[in-house]
């Protein structure tokens, strides 16, 4: 009896081909430089995933320090103060704060001072 193969490579391949989807050109139509995009897109997905972690954490830190310059504070004596003061709030939160509630920020302030 005769053994047709292809099954299993075909299946893969639009596997591929389903990942690749909105690449261009060679990229998408070649299963080689395909599968090398694929490897390279998701190891770029696994980093920035940690990446924004950092960036966004760096971001809170500039607004925060931007917020409580006009105050006369500098960033680390304001997160030194707040944890003398027993308030916990995250950098998230405070930049929140600092951006979208400027008179809830500055109670926090004067809290801290």
């Amino acid at each position: 009896m005769r053994v047709k193969r292809g099954v299993t490579s075909h299946a893969r391949h639009k596997r591929l081909r389903a990942q690749t989807k909105g690449y261009s050109l060679v990229r998408r139509a070649s299963v080689k430089q395909a599968r090398q995009a694929v490897i390279k897109a998701l190891s770029y997905q696994y980093r920035d995933r940690r990446n924004k972690k950092r960036d966004f954490r760096a971001l809170w830190i500039t607004r925060i320090n931007a917020a409580v310059t006009p105050f006369g504070l500098s960033y680390s004596r304001f997160m030194g103060g707040l944890k003398k003061a027993d308030i916990t709030l995250d950098r998230k939160i405070l930049a929140e704060l600092a951006v979208n509630e400027p008179k809830a920020f500055e109670a926090v302030v004067k809290a801290v001072k």
